[in-house]
């Protein structure tokens, strides 16, 4: 993770408190930060510069509030009788960004255009590895050339992120794979009458 020339990097929290505490701690060895309003007006965005394994980069640190997507049926399925109920257990499923986080997705969008990596401080759980791929999901729809690394802390204290953003990690599709494939079967089962 080495380079001559300065790097954008666009780091992504899982949620707004977190953003602002990750950028409080980075920012401290670079001189302060910059805090300007993206599309949604509860996930701010922080800029500060950092060195990343000797790297300059310019950091641009916002957040998402939980997931992004949800996961929903294709339309035919999606109506109370419009279907056989055992016919959801094969029918598609589809990942969408809703109303509501659609400003977040295009602060993400704007944001991950004129970057070059994409940092993800999300949970480190199952959970946070799959609102992770969502991010990535909007993200390399913009710019599909993003060098994309997973930060992995277990408290927001100076040595832990520090130590963190010094050892990234390539994220683990299997995990948010494992969550999407329990969100399916959870979801299929609403709709099916109860079996004994």
């Amino acid at each position: 993770m080495s380079g001559r020339g300065r790097i954008r990097v666009l780091n992504v929290a899982e949620k707004p408190s977190v953003a602002k505490s990750v950028a409080e701690i980075l920012s401290r060895s670079g001189g302060g930060m910059r805090s300007r309003q993206g599309r949604s007006r509860f996930n701010r965005i922080f800029e500060f510069e950092y060195c990343i394994g000797g790297q300059p980069c310019h950091m641009l640190m916002t957040s998402v509030t939980g997931h992004l997507m949800e996961l929903e049926f294709d339309d035919r399925f999606r109506k109370w009788h419009s279907c056989d109920p055992a016919d959801l257990y094969h029918a598609p499923v589809r990942k969408h960004v809703p109303q509501d986080k659609l400003d977040i997705k295009r602060t993400l969008e704007e944001e991950a255009r004129m970057c070059q990596w994409l940092v993800l401080w999300l949970d480190c759980d199952r959970e946070g590895e799959n609102i992770a791929f969502e991010v990535v999901e909007v993200c390399l729809a913009v710019n599909g050339h993003l060098n994309i690394w997973r930060a992995r802390f277990s408290a927001l204290i100076d040595r832990e992120i520090h130590g963190s953003v010094q050892n990234l990690v390539r994220p683990n599709r299997l995990f948010a794979d494992a969550v999407d494939a329990r969100q399916v079967i959870q979801g299929q089962e609403c709709f099916l009458p109860f079996a004994s």
